[in-house]
């Protein structure tokens, strides 16, 4: 009995999503591809190096082919304590990343789109330092994680939205 309940719910949910319009955002044609011919250009150093190999991959660069834009990014980071202990050691950091890009069409070199993501998340800091340094990486490459897909998601509406608008 509850299977059937649930088979029916599925159905008149698949009808009702039919009848409205809705298209998933990867379906709309030339979003994959274009993401795909996206060569990053980020600044040297650990969270540059990071963002860029989380924007190949969430892209799904296609190393292949040519490249139809080329995205520059600059990055600012910051490390605040908070959880300060009572002989004024801070527990607990704020790490945030701030990414700004420019996506440039490719062989023109004319701006497409810019844009910028902030990122802003907590990590531990504990009293051995190894354990400490670790906390920081992981935090860098979360952060670094979480702008690359803020920054794909933004392009792909961008993308299926025509890829008319400047901002």
């Amino acid at each position: 009995m509850k299977r059937a309940a649930l088979l029916a719910a599925l159905s008149l949910s698949a009808a009702a999503l039919s009848g409205c319009g809705f298209t998933p955002l990867y379906a709309e044609p030339g979003v994959t591809s274009s993401l795909a011919a996206i060569d990053v250009v980020a600044p040297d150093g650990r969270a540059g190096y990071l963002i860029r190999q989380h924007l190949d991959d969430a892209f799904g660069r296609n190393h292949g082919g040519p490249s139809a834009y080329t995205m520059q990014l600059a990055l600012g980071e910051s490390r605040y304590p908070r959880g300060v202990r009572i002989d004024n050691v801070a527990t607990r950091y704020e790490y945030v990343l701030v990414a700004d890009y420019e996506l440039r069409a490719q062989p023109t070199g004319a701006v497409a789109k810019r844009g910028r993501v902030r990122v802003e998340l907590t990590y531990d800091s504990a009293d051995q330092p190894y354990a400490s340094i670790s906390a920081q990486q992981d935090a860098q490459d979360r952060a670094a994680a979480e702008a690359a897909r803020r920054i794909q998601l933004e392009l792909a509406v961008w993308l299926a939205d025509g890829a008319k608008t400047k901002s």
